[in-house]
């Protein structure tokens, strides 16, 4: 019987599993998760783990496009690529993160209460090369979810002892530099490794120079102390930009800017995370605590003139917060007979401690006016129980509970908007899957989940504006969900599932083009197929083919506006060929296809489908590695992302002109990689 009641506490395990080629006659291993046999030790079809192989293997333009190695899901970015990534998911324009959690050894990634928007998640502060293994989870099924996971969840694990020490110079075109370095030190009880990244890029934009400086560094402790492993990460990131962002359809068609063009040369902005984390586990206990750090300062223009036609409607975003917090679970197992149960009790705690969320209107940069500022505090406390029962050879039943509290404490420049509230819900999950044999497993799931709203939107009075009665948000907002699913799979020959999927929200938060920030909406429901495969072709061929296609409706209706979802993605495809040509030649290509997105209500306004291939080819020398990556091959000139909104150009009427607004993907772009094994 597989260790089922161990998969929750493998996103705090960065344990290396490779086995180092430190002399003659020693074969190294590499772990690809994809590859990993499934069968019984999976809650749900559509849930899985990406591994070190994985990332290592495959071309990406930004860091944050890991994500994408989770089928069906589609990482794009409608700015500078120093902000974070646009993520979709079984239908949700996801924005930076609202319906997806996200955690990287045991602390939050998003953001509660961001300055740029709900659920915030910028993924610019892991270093790919770092990353152990990616355990992820669609639809709110697990114990441990908790905020922002009504859609899924991903949990990144940061490698403790590094399964390929090595030095990494990368250049490109449009002015791309990247050095990585990481190495091991052993120590008299354990293994200290230590990492660096830094980045320079400019990018291909004809009147924007991106000026991307971006720093990261890591160090990670690892010993035995008490009995359990005790694993103290440091993580730090800096990073300043400028940005190309997401211009109007108008003003390409009419030449007054190039497509790869700007309206406004001065936004951009700077952020920077640190951050510090303990986890200890043995069989039993697992234990961990943080400490974040984290700033951004986010100037940006999507309308142009239309609400100033004097000094135009850039505003700057500013978000300057600590948060702490830290989790204790416990592991019961229990035999009875043929039936083996397995129980674990929860407790996470979060502090959100946000010196300063505030937006001003600014022009080249240079505050005008504040447009709001407040300082807000966030605690919450969340208690689990899971329970996994194995009875008997076949079934295998899982259930949870988890109550979550939320309070929130709101300090306003203006006294009418501050505040304090509070809420809780309690939420149940459930599963039941059949081990038809030992290739074979059928799952049936149940699950609730939530995200907040932004605290600002839960106290407001009054429009901070045009001062005006304005309605306050919820606090908490109920999602919902089922899946039945099968999973086949052959090891080393094949692997596939298929889910069948229902999900519902309460209120959606959306993205609001002309303000840069979520705003909730109505409620919705969404239901879906996906199906993920792997094919070992032959001992040097793989191939992956995943599919996802989403019903996407708001089931609450509304005056003047239809019930469809604003850029919701109906269907997704990706297929990856990997191939080992010899012992020391291997080649990797992809091809991404995004379906149209409706971008109103009404489904009147339509985007273009999407598709890109990237490739790259990696040859070993002894210890060398020389690697060449081209991506988007095939010279695509669609779009990153698509909204349609108003904006107004100058000598345009004072009403603005409503329009498709897009960022481009960047043209074809190669990219060559020296690396040196230690």
């Amino acid at each position: 019987m597989k260790a089922f009641f161990c998969i929750p506490f493998l996103p705090f395990i960065a344990l290396s599993t490779s086995a180092f080629a430190d002399g003659p006659g020693i074969e190294r291993f590499v772990v690809y998760g994809k590859q990993e046999y499934l069968i019984g030790d999976s809650l749900s079809a559509s849930e899985g783990v990406i591994g070190f192989g994985d990332i290592q293997q495959r071309p990406t333009l930004r860091a944050g496009e890991v994500l994408e190695f989770i089928p069906g899901m589609v990482v794009t970015q409608h700015s500078g690529s120093g902000k974070a990534n646009q993520y979709f998911l079984r239908g949700f324009n996801l924005d930076h993160g609202t319906d997806f959690s996200t955690s990287l050894n045991g602390m939050p990634v998003n953001m509660r209460t961001h300055g740029h928007g709900q659920g915030y998640t910028d993924l610019n502060f892991i270093i790919p090369e770092f990353i152990n293994r990616i355990d992820y989870q669609k639809g709110p099924y697990q114990g441990t979810q908790g905020d922002f996971s009504s859609a899924g969840s991903a949990n990144f694990s940061l490698m403790s002892k590094l399964q390929s020490p090595a030095a990494k110079v990368e250049v490109g075109e449009n002015g791309y530099i990247r050095g990585v370095v990481g190495n091991n030190f052993a120590t008299e009880k354990g293994n200290l490794a230590l990492g660096a990244e830094w980045q320079q890029y400019d990018g291909p934009w004809t009147d924007v120079n991106e000026d991307i400086n971006k720093t990261n560094v890591f160090a990670s402790y690892q010993q035995v102390v008490a009995g359990g492993n005790l694993n103290v990460t440091f993580l730090g990131y800096d990073n300043s930009w400028s940005s190309a962002d997401q211009i109007p359809s108008r003003a390409v068609n009419s030449g007054q800017i190039d497509p790869l063009g700007s309206l406004d040369t001065t936004v951009g902005g700077d952020s920077n995370r640190y951050s510090v984390s303990a986890n200890w586990q043995n069989t039993d206990w697992l234990i961990s605590a943080f400490a974040i750090s984290s700033d951004l300062d986010l100037y940006s223009n999507f309308t142009y003139f239309l609400e100033d036609p004097v000094n135009g409607d850039q505003f700057e975003q500013v978000d300057n917060r600590n948060t702490y917090g830290g989790n204790i679970t416990r592991v019961l197992s229990v035999d009875s007979g043929d039936s083996h149960f397995h129980q674990t009790f929860g407790l996470d705690l979060q502090i959100d401690d946000i010196a300063e969320v505030g937006l001003y209107k600014t022009k080249a940069r240079e505050r005008l006016s504040t447009v709001r500022t407040d300082s807000v505090n966030e605690w919450s406390a969340s208690l689990f129980y899971t329970l996994d029962a194995y009875l008997g050879d076949k079934w295998i039943a899982n259930a949870a509970i988890r109550h979550d509290y939320l309070a929130v404490d709101v300090s306003s420049d203006l006294a009418l908007n501050s505040g304090d509230a509070s809420d809780s819900m309690t939420n149940f999950k459930a599963g039941l899957s059949y081990l038809i044999n030992d290739q074979w497993q059928a799952y049936a799931n149940l699950g609730q989940s939530f995200h907040s709203n932004d605290a600002r939107g839960v106290v407001i009075s009054v429009d901070p504006v045009t001062l005006e009665a304005a309605e306050p948000v919820d606090l908490l907002v109920r999602g919902q969900g089922a899946e039945l699913g099968l999973r086949v799979s052959s090891w080393r020959a094949y692997s596939m599932s298929l889910s069948l999927w229902w999900l519902e929200n309460d209120s959606e938060l959306v993205f609001v083009g002309d303000a840069g920030s979520t705003e909730a909406s109505r409620a919705s429901i969404r239901k879906g197929i996906e199906f993920a495969s792997n094919f070992w072709i032959s001992r040097n061929l793989t191939t992956d083919i995943e599919l996802a296609w989403t019903h996407s409706r708001f089931s609450e209706s509304a005056v003047d506006e239809g019930d469809h979802i604003d850029g919701a993605l109906p269907f997704v495809a990706s297929v990856g060929v990997n191939w080992q040509i010899n012992q020391k030649l291997k080649s990797n290509l992809r091809v991404r296809h995004f379906g149209k997105r409706t971008l109103d209500s009404f489904n009147q306004t339509r985007s273009d489908s999407f598709t890109v291939v990237n490739a790259n080819a990696q040859y070993q020398i002894d210890n060398w590695q020389i690697a060449l990556s081209v991506l988007n091959l095939l010279d695509s000139d669609h779009h990153d992302i698509d909204y349609l909104y108003t904006s107004r150009l100058p000598n345009e009427a004072a009403e603005g002109v409503e329009d498709v607004h897009y960022h481009p993907i960047e043209p074809r772009t190669l990219r060559l990689g020296v690396s040196y094994q230690f």
